[in-house]
C-alpha cells in the first residue's frame, strides 16, 4: 500500500507540473474570450488548417512509414543503424534547423523545385511536409515496436497455409500490430499539431495555429495571444482523447 502511495504520490507531481500550465492558460482566458475568438475567420482557418495539414501528414506517414516499420522489424541489414538513425534524428535536431534543410530541398530556388516545377513554399504541402518531417518517429517506431512484438511464427505458420508474404502480412502481423500502429498515428498527428519551427520557415503563410499565436504575441502581447492558445489545447485535448476512446473500445471489443 505505501508503495502504491509513493508511486501515485510521485506521479501526480509530474501531472501536476503539465496541468498547472494549461489550467492557468484556460483560466486566463476565459470563456467568453475564447468564444469570441472563435468567431474570427483567420483564428477558424488557422485551427482547420493545423488539423487538416497534421492529418494528411499522419497519412502519408501511414502508407510509406508502415511497410518501413515492418521491413526494420524484420530484417537485419548493414546499415539498418544508421536508417533508425536517420528516422529518430527530426525528434534530436532544432526544427528550425529541420525547416532550413526542407527548405534546401523544396524552396523556389531548388533543384527539386526547377526540375519539377512544383512549389510548396507558402502552400498547405509545405505545412504538411513539415509536419511530416518532424512528427514522422513518433508512427515509424510505435510500428516497428508493434511489429516486434508479434510473433513472426504466426507469420510463418499463414505461408505454410498458403499465404503469400503480403496476405501474411496483412492478416497476421498488421492486425496484431494495429493498437501500436494506432497509438503512433495519434501521438504523431498531436506531434504535428504542435509544430511550429520548420513551419515557419517553409511556410508562415497561409497561417497554422501556431504561428497565428506567435504571430498574435509578438505584434499584441500575451493577452491576445491567450485565448487562441487555449482553444487550441483544448480542441486538440478533444480530438486526442476521442481518438483514445475509440482505441480503447475496440480494444475492449477484442477482448470480449
Amino acid at each position: 500500500m505505501r508503495f502504491r502511495a509513493i508511486f501515485g504520490f510521485l506521479g501526480f507531481l509530474l501531472v501536476l507540473f503539465v496541468a498547472l500550465p494549461v489550467l492557468r492558460m484556460v483560466w486566463e482566458a476565459g470563456g467568453g474570450q475564447m468564444l469570441e475568438v472563435t468567431k474570427a475567420p483567420e483564428v477558424r482557418s488557422a485551427i482547420f488548417l493545423t488539423l487538416r495539414a497534421s492529418l494528411w501528414a499522419t497519412l502519408l506517414a501511414l502508407f510509406f512509414g508502415v511497410p518501413l516499420a515492418y521491413f526494420l522489424a524484420r530484417v537485419d541489414f548493414k546499415g539498418k543503424k544508421v536508417i533508425e538513425s536517420l528516422i529518430d534524428l527530426p525528434v534530436v535536431i532544432p526544427h528550425t534547423a529541420a525547416g532550413i534543410a526542407l527548405l534546401l530541398v523544396w524552396g523556389r530556388h531548388s533543384l527539386l523545385t526547377r526540375a519539377t516545377g512544383l512549389t510548396v513554399v507558402g502552400t498547405e504541402v509545405g505545412i504538411t511536409l513539415a509536419m511530416l518531417f518532424v512528427s514522422l518517429p513518433f508512427l515509424v517506431n510505435g510500428a516497428k515496436e508493434g511489429f516486434r512484438l508479434v510473433d513472426v511464427r504466426l507469420e510463418n505458420t499463414a505461408r505454410t497455409l498458403g499465404a503469400s508474404p503480403f496476405q501474411a502480412f496483412w492478416t497476421v502481423a498488421l492486425p496484431l500490430a494495429k493498437k501500436s500502429i494506432l497509438s503512433g498515428s495519434i501521438m504523431m498527428w498531436a506531434r504535428g499539431i504542435s509544430e511550429f519551427g520548420a513551419v515557419v520557415i517553409l511556410a508562415y503563410h497561409p497561417m497554422t495555429a501556431s504561428v497565428l499565436i506567435f504571430e498574435r504575441f509578438q505584434n499584441f502581447g500575451l493577452q491576445e495571444a491567450t485565448p487562441v492558445a487555449a482553444l487550441l489545447l483544448i480542441v486538440s485535448l478533444v480530438v486526442i482523447i476521442v481518438l483514445r476512446v475509440i482505441v480503447d473500445r475496440n480494444r475492449a471489443k477484442k477482448n470480449d
